[in-house]
């Protein structure tokens, strides 16, 4: 009798669970900080953001305003990665065109990454916050929210910009994706805030065939990136 009565609460309290990334997608852009999101840096290692095995190998990645390649990899504990700093220079080489110069991976912290810039400038983007939820086999959920300090000619301008994500993998092999964004003002004014703007992407990923594989778009720089700074301090 009390299994009976126990089994809805437990269905109901799974059900939350599951679908709570869900949830913040069906509010945006109506999105507020502080987010249902843990701090990665107090994780063990500075683990990264890892993926379902069927994400891993190299994609065709197709949006309305880019065609790019990008990968993701098992590191050496197994566990499926992104090509953080291949992937987003393939991106933001497309979008930016020469303006992006290169972009490297902090090698002591995974969740930190710079990307230098024509004009003398120089992007450092640090995950602060992580989520993640795999509700089914073919669904994956990932929220992430990044520290961005843009340093240049003048005062180093400092935003946080939240990218939720949500992959669906189809029949066919392919992999449908949609991502939900919002940029937030600097932690300086409070880490309380509203979202200053926001934006929604249609994705789709295509495997590429590993005997014919195009090269990415953008190659990564081994530049090492600068001494960890303290921005928001």
């Amino acid at each position: 009798m009390a299994a009976a009565l126990l089994a809805p609460i437990l269905a109901l309290l799974l059900a939350v669970s599951s679908t709570a990334l869900a949830d913040r997608a069906s509010i945006w852009p109506e999105w507020r900080l502080p987010a249902p999101l843990a701090r990665p840096l107090n994780l063990p290692g500075q683990r990264d953001l890892t993926y379902p095995a069927w994400m891993e190998g190299r994609w065709q990645l197709h949006s309305d305003n880019f065609d790019v390649v990008v990968q993701f990899a098992a590191d050496a504990n197994g566990a499926v990665v992104g090509d953080r700093a291949g992937n987003a220079a393939a991106i933001g080489r497309a979008l930016l065109g020469e303006a992006l110069l290169e972009v490297a991976d902090d090698p002591a912290n995974p969740n930190r990454q710079i990307a230098l810039l024509r004009g003398n400038q120089r992007l450092e983007s640090t995950v602060v916050g992580r989520r993640s939820e795999t509700p089914d086999g073919d669904h994956f959920w990932a929220d992430e929210l990044a520290l961005q300090v843009l340093h240049g000619p003048g005062d180093p301008r400092v935003s946080r910009v939240e990218t939720l994500s949500h992959y669906s993998r189809h029949s066919d092999g392919s992999v449908g994706a949609e991502q939900w964004q919002a940029s937030y003002p600097s932690p300086a004014l409070g880490l309380a805030a509203a979202a200053s703007s926001s934006n929604h992407f249609s994705l789709e990923l295509t495997p590429v065939n590993p005997d014919a594989q195009a090269k990415p778009e953008a190659r990564v720089s081994p530049c090492q990136p600068p001494p960890q700074s303290d921005p928001a301090s």
